[in-house]
């Protein structure tokens, strides 16, 4: 289902799914998806909803809702060709240059609100992103301790940068369990920079697994692209899994 929700600087188009069969009554611990820069789209909605078939309530938000609707930031075909890639990820890195941390921030307090204000969640919740979506759900993590006990990041870039934000700078606010999932060889986290955030949770005395998936390409979660990975998915959803049942009752 998808749904309206207020954000920071307007209103954002965002998923929700539900476990089958889930009643009204139901009070179940929430997730928020954080989507990857190719868009609010099918798979992450098929993504949405397996997580839910575990007994969550997802949301999964439009996190470029500045730029426009879901299907107005979304690809007009598949990307199934480096060529194709490449000509949209020519606009999609506008999208995301214009996400700064002070919107992003911004932004994840507003989904937050409306994923715990829901009456079929209770707390604590999870995040979860993917490619830049990772940066997203670390962000939240730090940003609302309190609530956020669960955090995940797969084929993330950026997350352990020499910027002054950088998110893994943040880390010693958070309190959550965290599952990282890097894709081999990316050149947007690097081996050095999967040291520095390793570091960084050691630091901030976290409970983490940070692992890099041999052979597994940046976005290899995402089924509608050249570079899917089935093996290393799976692997993703069992490790997220896990994390899930560990930390949210």
């Amino acid at each position: 289902m998808v749904i309206q929700l207020p954000a920071a600087d307007g209103t954002a188009e965002a998923y929700v799914a539900r476990p089958p069969g889930a009643g009204p009554d139901a009070s179940l611990p929430g997730v928020l998806l954080f989507m990857d820069a190719i868009g609010l789209r099918p798979r992450i909605f098929e993504m949405a909803d397996r997580i839910a078939s575990w007994g969550y309530v997802v949301l999964a938000p439009n996190v470029f809702y500045r730029n426009g609707t879901a299907a107005e930031t979304t690809p007009g075909r598949p990307l199934d060709s480096e060529e194709a890639r490449r000509e949209f990820f020519t606009v999609a890195s506008r999208r995301i240059s214009s996400l700064s941390t002070k919107r992003a921030v911004a932004d994840i307090a507003a989904y937050v609100a409306a994923l715990t204000s829901r009456e079929d969640v209770r707390t604590p919740i999870g995040v979860v992103g993917y490619c830049m979506g990772a940066r997203l759900a670390v962000r939240a993590a730090a940003a609302h301790p309190d609530v956020v006990a669960a955090c995940a990041g797969f084929h993330g870039g950026g997350l352990a940068s020499d910027a002054a934000d950088s998110p893994h700078l943040a880390l010693p606010a958070a309190r959550a369990e965290f599952v990282f999932g890097h894709a081999d060889h990316d050149p947007s986290m690097d081996t050095e920079a999967v040291a520095r955030l390793e570091e960084a949770l050691r630091v901030s005395g976290l409970a983490a697994t940070n692992e890099i998936y041999e052979g597994a390409a940046h976005g290899y979660t995402m089924a509608d692209t050249a570079v899917y990975d089935e093996a290393a998915t799976e692997r993703h959803f069992a490790a997220l899994k896990d994390l899930f049942d560990r930390t949210l009752p």
